[in-house]
C-alpha cells in the first residue's frame, strides 16, 4: 500500500555520512509511516538519471530529502533538471539520526509504522564529483569557467552554464575557490563550509552607512585581511587544479 509521504535518503557514496551510521538510520526509517527510498547516492542521480528522481517522488502529498546542505541539493536537483515539486530538506552533517527522525515525527507529522522501503542504486562507474552554480548568487563573472583546464563550463556572453560535470576531477574543488560570490558549490566536499554547500554569512549592510573615522580605519583594515585571505584561497585552489592536472597526466602515462 502506497503512503502519502515520500522520504529520499541519501546513501552518499563520498562517506558524508559513514556506513555504521547510514544502517543505523536506515533501520529508524524502516520504521515510520512513509515511503522511503534509499539512494547510492544523489549526486549521481542527480547528474546521471535526474528524470527517475521525479517519477519517484510524484503523486506524494510531502516529500522529505535526507541528504546534505539543503543549499547544495536544492541547486543541484535544479541544475540536473529533477522535477521534484515542493520537498523539505534535513541535514545529516549538521543533524545526528535521533534529530532528524524527530524532525519527520514532529515537523513533519510522520508517525511510526512500516515503511515501504526501496533501495536504488546508480549505475554511474565514476566519481559523481562535480560543481553546482547557486544561481541566485552568481554574476555570471566567468572566473570558475577560466580557471578550470577540464571543459566542465561553458561561459558565452555572460551565460555561465555547467556543460560537462563529469569532466571535473575527483576531489578538485580549486575553480569554487576562486568564486567571488560563492556561487559554486561541490556537494560531495568534506569540509564543511560554504564551499560545500553551508550558508554564505552575509554582511551586514546597516554597518556600512556608518561614516565615522573609526569605522573607515576598522573597515580599511577589513579590507587588507580580506586580501591576505583571498591570497591563501587562490593559492590553494592553484595547488588543488595542478593536483589534478597531475592526476591526469599519470592516468595518460598508464594508459599509453
Amino acid at each position: 500500500m502506497k503512503h502519502t509521504k515520500s522520504i529520499l535518503f541519501c546513501n552518499c557514496g563520498a562517506g558524508l555520512i559513514a556506513p555504521q551510521r547510514a544502517a543505523e538510520l536506515s533501520a529508524e526509517l524502516r520504521k515510520l509511516e512513509a515511503d522511503v527510498v534509499e539512494l547510492h547516492d544523489l549526486c549521481a542521480f542527480s547528474v546521471h538519471d535526474a528524470p527517475k528522481l521525479g517519477n519517484l517522488t510524484a503523486g506524494y502529498e510531502q516529500t522529505t530529502i535526507i541528504a546534505c546542505f539543503p543549499r547544495a541539493v536544492k541547486n543541484m536537483l535544479q541544475q540536473g533538471g529533477a522535477r521534484l515539486g515542493e520537498f523539505d530538506v534535513l541535514n545529516f552533517r549538521t543533524l545526528n539520526n535521533e534529530a532528524i527522525i524527530s524532525e519527520l515525527k514532529s515537523r513533519f507529522s510522520i508517525p511510526e509504522g512500516e515503511s515501504n522501503y526501496l533501495v536504488e542504486k546508480t549505475d554511474l562507474e565514476v566519481p559523481a564529483w562535480y560543481p553546482v552554480i547557486d544561481q541566485s548568487r552568481c554574476i555570471s563573472c566567468g572566473q570558475c569557467a577560466r580557471f578550470c583546464l577540464f571543459g566542465v563550463y561553458r561561459f558565452d556572453k555572460k551565460n555561465l552554464e555547467v556543460v560537462h560535470p563529469l569532466n571535473c576531477k575527483n576531489n578538485c574543488p580549486a575553480c569554487g575557490r576562486t568564486c567571488p560570490t560563492q556561487a559554486i558549490i561541490f556537494p560531495r566536499l568534506p569540509e564543511n563550509s560554504v564551499l560545500s554547500g553551508a550558508e554564505p554569512l552575509e554582511k551586514d549592510k546597516t554597518i556600512a552607512e556608518k561614516q565615522s573615522s573609526l569605522f573607515v580605519m576598522l573597515n580599511e583594515r577589513n579590507k587588507s585581511r580580506q586580501s591576505i585571505f583571498r591570497q591563501g584561497v587562490m593559492q590553494l585552489a592553484e595547488e588543488e587544479r595542478q593536483k589534478a592536472l597531475e592526476e591526469v597526466r599519470k592516468m595518460n602515462q598508464k594508459e599509453e
